[in-house]
């Protein structure tokens, strides 16, 4: 008769409560929002610029664009992310930098919410017997956390806030008085005038962003996160802030790199009214940008997109995972148990 023991599988990692998910999730995506919302209006304004200037050839949109760009990746040029910054403070005013913010607030706190969340639900779904998820796993759970975040809260956040950001009134002349006047009000006139569905424009193109963008962000964070914490084991995979910003910033720069040109399209499909089917849409938006400004324009923005996209996910890790941290010591605290045993020790 054998004398061994049946083997007992590891337990599974306590489940993470999806409110303190949400409610961290908030706190980041609001830090995130406020400090790198300029660079995003930037991104988008060196986007749309090839698209008014070949609508309107002797615009001085068009004089700012150069036939033929040879340097697409200067950083200091008058049409550089830098020049273009200067321009909008110049001719629009400092808080035109911040066009669409409503939006983006408006969406932030449900939309970082539901991207942690949502992974952290994925990853369980793909978890062994142990309750640990592999790289492949990771990544499949950050692309359906991507797709989760684009169809519940990105796409409609995102058309709002490229229709305010693509007005170029002067918030330094009240005379110049813009179509949409904030978030709310440029939603209400695009469902009277284009219907609902025009807040879902582009929505395939944005759950792709999203899904790359988000499947390689957490695979690289979790690789990064998971090397780190065995380095440093007397820390119990509480890494110091500076790390997890690092680790966040090297993350979300891989996204932008790669995906661009579905970022450059999905803007210009969200910016003007069509009412061209989805495909249809796609082939015309991308042809007409390829025939009228060249393959280069495809990566118009890529610098303010990396330089917005990559520490926007450093502080948001980096934000996310101090306020879960502290969110769980504090529900941990005025726990039922600690309660009561505090009642106790009083009597």
């Amino acid at each position: 008769m054998s004398s061994a023991k049946p083997e007992v599988a590891a337990p599974k990692p306590k489940q993470k409560s999806v409110a303190t998910h949400l409610l961290a999730g908030g706190i980041a995506g609001s830090a995130e929002a406020l400090i790198c919302h300029p660079l995003d209006t930037i991104k988008v304004r060196l986007q749309l610029r090839g698209e008014r200037a070949s609508k309107f050839p002797g615009s001085a949109a068009s004089a700012q664009v150069p036939l033929r760009p040879a340097g697409f990746l200067s950083s200091f040029g008058p049409n550089s992310f830098i020049g273009v910054g200067a321009r909008i403070v110049q001719n629009e005013g400092f808080f035109a930098l911040y066009k669409g913010l409503g939006a983006v607030m408006t969406g932030i706190i449900p939309k970082i919410g539901i991207r942690f969340t949502s992974f952290e639900q994925y990853k369980q779904l793909l978890a062994d017997k142990n309750g640990k998820t592999n790289t492949g796993g990771i990544f499949l759970a950050g692309l359906g956390a991507g797709i989760t975040e684009s169809v519940l809260v990105v796409t409609p956040m995102d058309v709002i806030k490229i229709r305010l950001q693509a007005q170029r009134n002067s918030m330094m002349d009240p005379l110049d008085v813009p179509k949409y006047k904030n978030a709310l009000h440029c939603a209400l006139v695009m469902i009277r005038e284009e219907g609902v569905g025009s807040l879902y424009k582009g929505l395939g193109l944005t759950a792709l962003r999203q899904a790359t963008n988000q499947g390689v962000n957490f695979t690289v964070y979790q690789f990064i996160k998971k090397n780190l914490t065995e380095m440093q084991p007397d820390r119990n995979g509480n890494l110091p802030q500076y790390q997890t910003l690092l680790a966040g910033i090297v993350s979300g720069a891989c996204g932008p790199l790669f995906n661009n040109p579905i970022d450059t399209i999905k803007t210009r499909i969200q910016k003007n009214p069509s009412n061209e089917k989805g495909w249809q849409r796609f082939v015309n938006v991308t042809a007409g940008i390829y025939r009228n400004e060249g393959w280069r324009a495809f990566y118009k923005g890529v610098i303010p997109r990396v330089l917005r996209v990559a520490p926007g996910q450093g502080i948001s890790f980096m934000v996310y995972e101090s306020a879960y941290r502290w969110l769980t010591e504090a529900g941990a605290l005025w726990s039922t148990e600690n309660v009561t045993a505090l009642a106790a020790s009083k009597h």
